[in-house]
């Protein structure tokens, strides 16, 4: 793992091989597997409101309806205390799907994405396709959703297979405003929050820091 840039002055860092290639493909591989069936992905019904930060709907899964994923987000928590130099807990993660020509509007997420990478496990034409990320923080506009950065000065962060960036969601505006230039790539996107931070109360996707564990036998 080797990271570029300054997470603590700027709000964000790349990181280089956060994962290896072959883990990403098989992660890949066993999203296909378990929850694509021949690599079908199937079509969301029209009458299906589209995310407002989405172009189109896409194909998408959370870490509590497919276990694997929840065990990667803890397990990469010791990298993202790397990255960032301070304690963390997760919250929740999920894999996205996206297809060519899709968009990613400029937004800041909720609480619970304290602290969160982007990580790119496929590109179908290994064209990297950039996160965007504001460089004013939370000085930046106030838009909740925009279509770009407006005046904002911005920085293009292109990633391998492997690769991701870290970034501060909650302060930091951040999309994808240049369209997929591959027929269709897969993230995965982590979230943690710091336990004495004020967004504590997200921890373990709001259910809170885990009480002691006893057992007893029969």
């Amino acid at each position: 793992m080797r990271i570029e840039g300054d997470y603590g002055k700027d709000g964000y860092a790349l990181v280089r091989g956060l994962i290896s290639g072959d883990v990403a493909k098989a992660f890949v591989a066993m999203i296909r597997r378990r929850l694509l069936p021949g690599g079908v992905v199937p079509a969301v019904p029209s009458e299906v409101p589209v995310s407002e930060i989405l172009s189109r709907n896409v194909f998408e899964v959370y870490g509590h309806d497919f276990p694997p994923m929840k065990s990667f987000l803890w397990g990469l928590t010791p990298a993202m205390e790397e990255v960032t130099k301070r304690r963390l807990v997760p919250t929740y993660d999920y894999f996205r799907l996206y297809r060519q020509g899709d968009l990613c509007h400029v937004h800041r997420d909720r609480e619970a994405c304290e602290h969160s990478l982007s990580l790119t496990l496929a590109y179908s034409d290994g064209k990297p396709w950039p996160l965007e990320l504001g460089r004013e923080g939370e000085k930046g506009p106030g838009d909740i959703i925009a279509e770009g950065f407006g005046p904002e000065p911005r920085a293009a962060l292109a990633m391998e297979v492997g690769d991701a960036v870290a970034y501060r969601g909650v302060e930091h505006r951040h999309g994808r405003t240049m369209p997929n230039p591959n027929a269709w790539s897969a993230h995965l996107f982590l979230h943690w929050v710091d336990p004495d931070g004020p967004h504590a109360d997200k921890a373990f996707d709001g259910k809170g820091m885990p009480e002691p564990v006893d057992f007893t036998f029969a």
